[in-house]
């Protein structure tokens, strides 16, 4: 089975806590675990990513972060770790589906 651990990150955690939950309700519609295929999702602040670094295998960033990501790289760097930007459409409507599939395709599920 394969494991995805996921870190989705914003600048206090609140509105990445909501996608988080979208994310793990569109998982579960979808029977992803039910098909050899297992994704935790974790929200936290932006500040505390070093705390998960260890723990994680992707980190998923809200758009307004963008100009952190240099600063993210740095922290996550010797680790395999993927990084990237939530999609603005998915990321304003809280969308699960559409992050859920930006999170397969980066470990190449889709």
């Amino acid at each position: 089975m394969a494991e995805h651990n996921v870190l989705l990150v914003c600048g206090s955690g609140a509105s990445s806590g909501f996608m988080a939950a979208n994310i793990r309700k569109a998982a579960a519609a979808r029977g992803i675990k039910m098909s050899g295929l297992e994704i935790t999702v974790t929200a936290r602040s932006e500040s505390e990513v070093l705390n998960y670094v260890e723990d994680i295998d992707c980190l998923m960033v809200g758009p307004h972060l963008a100009t952190v990501i240099p600063s993210l790289e740095e922290d996550c760097e010797g680790y395999d770790i993927k990084i990237a930007l939530i999609d603005k459409e998915a990321y304003a409507k809280l969308n699960g589906d559409i992050a859920l599939d930006q999170i397969l395709e980066l470990f190449g599920e889709k």
